[in-house]
C-alpha cells in the first residue's frame, strides 16, 4: 500500500471515530435541567454551585448552538457553523463570505447561498399570525422574518422544527407559512429532516414551518424557570412547560419581562425530554414544602397564544429544594432539578456589582461635556415641563411621508410592536395601493389618527426610539426642534 492509500484509509478511519463520538451533537433541542446528587455542607454547597454555573455557561453555549439530544440521530451535512452579530429590537446580522450552506450557531437556521451575501434575521411571535393557522394546521417551529441584501442569492432556507419525529412521520404534511404582502400563503416544503424543514426561498417576509397530520404530535420540549426578585425573605418561581421553540420561549421572555413582578431567569444544566405531546397530563412536585399552583397541567402546545401558562412555586422560608416533573400517565421523572441560594443570590451580587460599575461610570461621564444624546433628553425632559402646548403640535402629512421613505422591510412589525395597530390594518392599507412608501404613510396616519390630539412627533418619539435606525431618530429629533 503507497503512501497516499495510507493516508485516505487513515482519513477514512478518523471520519468513521468522529461520526461514532458525535451521534448526540445535532441542532434542534433546547432541554431540560440535568439530575445530579449534592452534599449538604455549606464548603460542599458552595463548591457545587460554582461547578455548576461553570457547567451552565458550558451547556448554555450548547443550547444557544442548538444541539440534538441523543435519542436523534445524527445528520452530516457540509455546513460551516455561522455566529451572527446580534444587532437592535433582537435583529440578527450574518455576513457570508462565498457560496455555501451556513448554519447559525444560535438559531439553528441553515441558509444555502450562490455567492457572497449578507443576511438579517429575526425571532417573531406566532400569535401575531394566530389567525392564520387553523386546524387541520399546527405550528411546527419558530417563525422569522428574513431579509438578504441580494434577492436571489440565497435560494433555500432550512427551518429548525420542535417536532420529535416518530414512526408517524410518513403521515405528516410539512409547508411553511409564508406572510406575504398579499395576505398569508401555504408553500410547499422542499424536504425535512429530524431537525429542519427546508425551503426554497421566493421572497422576503414572515415564514415559518406548519404541520398536517392526523396522528398525535410529539414535541421536544423545554422547562424555564424564573424567580421572582422582591424584599421579601419567601421564594416565588415561575415554571413554563413549552415546545423548544424559539418563538414560544421568546413570548415568554417577553411576557416576564413586561410583568409588574421583576424577575431573574434561573439556568439549571440542560438534559433532553422526550416526546412532550398535547393532551398529557403533568404533575410537578417539591420535595420541601411548598404551594403548587395548579398542581397538575395538560400540555397544549401555546404557540400561538397571547398568554403563556405557567405554574407558580411558592415557599414561605427560603431554602434549597427539588423539583421534579412527573408525567401521570407513565409515573415517570421527566424533569428535575436541585435549587440553591446560590442559583439566585450570585445573580444578585453580580447585578449588584453591575449598579457598582454603572454609577462609576455615570460619576466620570458627568466630569466630563455631556453627549449629544444625554444633552437632548435632558432637553426632550425639560421641553415636556416647560414647553407642553407647543410638544403636543401633531405632526403632520409632510413629516410622516418623511418617515415613511426612511423606513425599512420591518415596517410591518413596528407598527404592531409599537403602534399598537393590527394586521387587519395593514392589510386594509396594502389592499388600497400599491407603492410601499405610500403604504408606510398610511400606517403612520392610521396611528396619527388613532392618537387624535396626541399624535406628536413627542409621542411617536417616545414609542419607536428603542426600534427604529438612529436616521429615524435624528428626523424625530428634527421635528421636536421645530415644535
Amino acid at each position: 500500500m503507497d503512501f497516499n492509500c495510507l493516508y485516505v484509509f487513515e482519513n477514512i478511519i478518523h471520519s468513521f471515530i468522529f461520526l461514532v463520538k458525535h451521534t448526540c451533537l445535532i441542532p434542534c433541542c433546547i432541554s431540560f435541567s440535568k439530575v445530579e446528587s449534592y452534599g449538604t455542607k455549606e464548603d460542599d454547597s458552595a463548591q457545587e454551585c460554582k461547578s455548576d454555573t461553570e457547567e451552565a455557561d458550558i451547556r448554555k453555549t450548547e443550547a444557544n448552538s442548538q444541539f440534538r439530544c441523543e435519542h436523534v440521530k445524527t445528520e452530516h451535512n457540509q455546513k460551516e457553523q455561522v455566529t451572527p452579530r446580534r444587532l437592535s429590537r433582537g435583529q440578527f446580522w450574518l455576513k457570508l463570505e462565498a457560496e455555501g450552506t451556513y448554519q447559525c450557531t444560535v438559531t439553528g437556521l441553515i441558509f444555502d447561498v450562490t455567492k457572497a451575501a449578507v443576511i438579517k434575521y429575526s425571532v417573531l411571535s406566532w400569535s401575531k399570525y394566530a389567525d392564520y393557522v387553523k386546524k387541520p394546521w399546527i405550528v411546527g417551529g419558530p417563525i422569522f422574518d428574513v431579509s438578504c441584501d441580494s434577492a436571489s442569492v440565497l435560494t433555500s432556507i432550512q427551518f429548525p422544527h420542535s417536532l420529535s419525529l416518530n414512526d408517524h412521520e410518513s403521515d405528516m404534511t410539512f409547508k411553511v407559512l409564508h406572510i406575504k404582502s398579499t395576505g398569508p400563503a401555504f408553500e410547499p416544503s422542499v424536504d425535512h429532516s429530524v431537525t429542519h424543514v427546508k425551503w426554497h426561498v421566493s421572497s422576503f417576509s414572515p415564514v415559518g414551518p406548519v404541520i398536517q397530520t392526523q396522528e398525535p404530535v410529539q414535541y421536544n420540549g423545554a422547562v424555564i424557570l424564573y424567580k421572582v426578585v422582591n424584599n421579601h425573605p419567601s421564594l416565588s418561581f415561575r415554571v413554563y412547560v413549552a415546545t423548544n421553540n424559539d418563538s414560544f420561549i421568546k413570548d415568554i421572555s417577553k411576557s416576564v419581562k413586561h410583568s409588574d413582578k421583576k424577575f431573574i431567569k434561573i439556568d439549571k444544566p440542560p438534559v433532553c425530554l422526550k416526546r412532550l405531546q398535547n393532551g398529557k397530563r403533568y404533575r410537578l412536585i417539591s420535595e420541601s414544602e411548598a404551594e403548587i399552583t395548579p398542581e397538575e397541567i395538560e400540555f397544549v402546545d401555546g404557540s400561538l397564544l397571547k398568554l403563556k401558562s405557567y405554574i407558580e412555586v411558592y415557599l414561605e422560608q427560603p431554602m434549597e429544594f427539588t423539583l421534579s416533573l412527573i408525567e401521570l400517565e407513565s409515573e415517570e421523572i421527566v424533569w428535575k432539578a436541585k435549587l440553591r441560594e446560590c442559583d439566585w443570590i450570585l445573580h444578585d451580587q453580580n447585578k449588584n456589582e453591575q449598579k457598582r460599575k454603572t454609577v462609576r461610570n455615570r460619576r466620570r461621564k458627568s466630569s466630563n461635556s455631556l453627549s449629544d444624546e444625554e444633552f437632548y433628553n435632558k432637553r426632550l425632559k425639560g421641553r415636556d415641563i416647560s414647553d407642553g402646548t407647543k410638544a403636543k403640535t401633531t405632526l403632520t402629512d409632510q413629516q410622516l411621508m418623511t418617515l415613511a421613505k426612511k423606513m425599512g422591510k420591518d415596517w410591518k412589525e413596528i407598527a404592531i410592536e409599537c403602534l399598537k395597530l393590527e394586521m387587519k390594518d395593514i392589510q386594509q392599507i396594502q389592499a388600497k395601493e400599491e407603492e410601499v412608501n405610500v403604504h408606510k404613510f398610511l400606517m403612520l396616519e392610521k396611528w396619527r389618527k388613532g392618537e387624535k390630539s396626541n399624535g406628536t412627533a413627542q409621542n411617536l418619539y417616545d414609542s419607536l426610539k428603542d426600534h427604529v435606525s438612529y436616521e429615524i431618530i435624528q428626523i424625530l429629533e428634527g421635528f421636536l426642534e421645530q415644535t
